[in-house]
């Protein structure tokens, strides 16, 4: 019986030989080279080009042609795990020298229904379906956080375990590199390390618990063999994650210890906990990249959660800049911190242009003009959440018929998001596409799905709501008259 990774591989291997044979081309690695040769079939793409990146730095574009192929070849290439952008998405291939890499997808299920063939397939693969098969993971996990440290402990090792085993029996019939090996075991390994990192704040949360549960004494064993140095996973999202909600523990954890529980739990002292944070990051990561970007995401966190423009948030950005050695995220934050100034209570919506469902460009003011207005985001990637916003809306809108509220997709390309709104039944009316999406991220300040704008006529009444929080009894957003 095949497990989760190999039905899903096997699946989609029968596709990409039934549907793109007529490109299966120098398919086999050539150790002779130091070039790789990449190239694949976009169906229904939402872009003209395909952009390939190194780390956060560009290494080549090229253009579809008239059959939606693209192709690369790549000398002198730096091994390792690469991303490839079609607008508006991306995904990980990892490449050693000599490859031969070809794929297939589709822009309207594009993680779904992407494949590798050819040399390193097998990593690359794999690596795609552990990075699927980690939403429906998560949902399970959610539901043990409520056990016991020994038993949660159990059912994370089990399911880590099993994956270790699928990989290591896709070693014994394939010739995988040690590099490669690594990279697919990390995909595995961090996310599972990941989980228990969470687990004492989600237990605490899910359970009622006043304090934490006392953990058992081999409960952070992942921790003795953590490399907070590791170049070629700086970038790799399972590995920088984990890395995020580390350092939040051990931060969390030592300031309750040094520095007395009701000093560094009371909200407003956000800002003594997050100085804490940047300097154990500085005192344990060596990794330039990955310790740049962990300020950088310190940073973020801090003024996403704050959402104000005060002396703390003052204080806090100077403290930030004298630890971060990275002159663009410096001007990202400040970039950021300008953006929050502007989305205040009483402040004007900033004009940012929205298509609608005819295709007509149209502002958010025009839009909230005359009007209590809530406008909500969604995007065709994340399913799951467009089904249950859309079905939270629609209470809402029964229960607040004095709001007007307008969905706002992102990142989807047209004929995908017309076609979602009428499966949806929704109305074309209040549906609104983006263009443009860095533009409406950084104007908006869009860090969150669930993220609402409350506005009366054109001004902000909330910029950082929450659409499944911000319309109960108790909250700012109901007093309007």
């Amino acid at each position: 019986m095949l497990s989760f990774v190999g039905l899903k591989s096997f699946m989609k291997k029968v596709l990409l030989f039934l549907l793109i044979g007529s490109i299966l081309s120098c398919t086999e690695k050539n150790p002779s080279t130091d070039s790789v040769f990449f190239s694949g079939e976009i169906v229904n793409p939402t872009s003209d080009f395909v952009v390939l990146f190194k780390n956060d730095i560009a290494v080549d574009s090229v253009k579809l042609d008239q059959d939606n192929h693209f192709s690369f070849e790549i000398s002198n290439i730096e091994e390792g795990l690469h991303h490839f952008y079609h607008a508006p998405e991306q995904q990980y291939v990892y490449f050693e020298k000599g490859d031969s890499v070809l794929i297939r997808l589709n822009t309207v299920a594009f993680d779904e229904s992407l494949v590798f063939s050819g040399s390193n397939e097998e990593v690359n693969n794999f690596m795609i379906d552990v990075y699927l098969n980690y939403e429906d993971e998560e949902r399970l996990v959610n539901s043990y956080y409520k056990l016991a440290p020994e038993d949660f402990g159990h059912k994370i090792d089990s399911l880590r375990n099993q994956k270790l085993s699928e990989l290591e029996s896709l070693v014994v019939g394939e010739d995988l590199s040690e590099n490669a090996f690594a990279m697919a075991k990390a995909s595995i390994d961090y996310n599972s390390f990941l989980y228990k990192e969470k687990y004492p704040f989600y237990h605490k949360k899910k359970t009622g618990e006043n304090t934490f549960h006392k953990l058992d004494a081999n409960f952070y064993d992942h921790r003795k063999d953590l490399d907070f140095n590791n170049k070629d996973l700086a970038f790799f999202k399972p590995y920088y994650d984990f890395m995020i909600h580390h350092f939040g523990n051990l931060s969390y954890m030592k300031c309750a210890t040094d520095c007395g529980t009701e000093n560094h739990l009371a909200k407003k002292n956000h800002l003594h906990l997050n100085r804490h944070k940047m300097i154990l990051i500085d005192s344990l990561v060596t990794e330039k990249d990955l310790k740049d970007n962990l300020f950088r995401n310190v940073a973020m966190d801090y003024l996403l959660k704050k959402h104000e423009a005060n002396a703390d948030c003052d204080a806090f950005i100077k403290k930030f800049e004298s630890f971060s050695t990275n002159d663009l995220h410096k001007e990202e934050i400040t970039r950021l911190y300008h953006g929050i100034k502007n989305l205040q209570a009483n402040k004007e919506l900033p004009d940012v242009f929205v298509e609608d469902y005819m295709g007509n460009e149209v502002s958010l003011k025009d839009i909230a003009d005359n009007s209590k207005t809530v406008f909500y985001f969604w995007t065709a990637s994340q399913k799951r959440h467009f089904r249950n916003v859309s079905k939270h809306v629609q209470k809402l809108q029964m229960s607040h018929p004095e709001y007007t509220f307008i969905g706002v997709n992102l990142r989807t390309g047209k004929n995908q998001w017309q076609t979602m709104v009428e499966e949806r039944r929704l109305d074309t009316l209040s549906q609104y596409r983006s263009t443009d999406f860095e533009r409406i991220q950084h104007t908006l300040i869009i860090d969150d799905l669930n993220k609402c704008v409350i506005t009366k006529d054109t001004l902000i009444v909330d910029a950082f709501g929450n659409i499944y929080y911000s319309f109960k009894p108790n909250k700012k957003a109901l007093v309007l008259n």
